[in-house]
């Protein structure tokens, strides 16, 4: 029982994350595609409307096909792990459901459109536009590396020989 109410929170979460993500990105079509940038912190954020067929800082445009599959692999294996009670951190299990969700918000944009819409554009330094989804799969992977990181240096118990 323990596990299965875990994988139902999991799963509402996943939900929201991409629903939220799915939803910024209506808005950002219907409000920002043919608009002027709208200046949401002066000097820190604007709201930008962008199509982005490729990944990360429009890397591999193009390559649609090869990201739905990798996407497709990859958030599928991770459901499997976390589904599956082989993982056995909470830390490490959340971390995964987020960045599953970013996934998923970004797949649904490539298989229905061919790109990704991006709408957040860092004003204060030369960044990548991005959206949603995207700071979902970094925070994801940030809390992951952290987790790690930790584990990595935490004392462990010594084996018997």
């Amino acid at each position: 029982m323990k596990h299965f109410k875990k994988h139902c929170w999991c799963t509402v979460m996943i939900a929201l994350i991409v629903a939220f993500d799915q939803l910024t990105k209506y808005l950002a079509v219907r409000q920002l595609k043919d608009a002027e940038p709208f200046n949401l912190i002066p000097g820190v954020v604007q709201l930008r409307y962008a199509e982005n067929t490729g990944m990360a800082f429009s890397l591999f445009s193009g390559a649609r096909w090869l990201f739905i599959v990798l996407t497709v692999v990859v958030c599928g294996g991770v459901l499997w792990y976390l589904f599956s009670n082989r993982c056995t951190s909470l830390w490490m299990y959340w971390s995964l459901g987020v960045i599953v969700a970013g996934g998923i918000g970004n797949l649904i944009d490539r298989a229905m459109n061919a790109y990704v819409v991006d709408f957040i554009e860092p004003t204060f330094m030369n960044f990548a536009v991005f959206n949603i989804a995207d700071s979902a799969v970094t925070l994801g992977a940030c809390s992951l590396v952290i987790y790690l990181l930790l584990d990595l240096f935490r004392k462990k118990e010594p084996e018997n020989a």
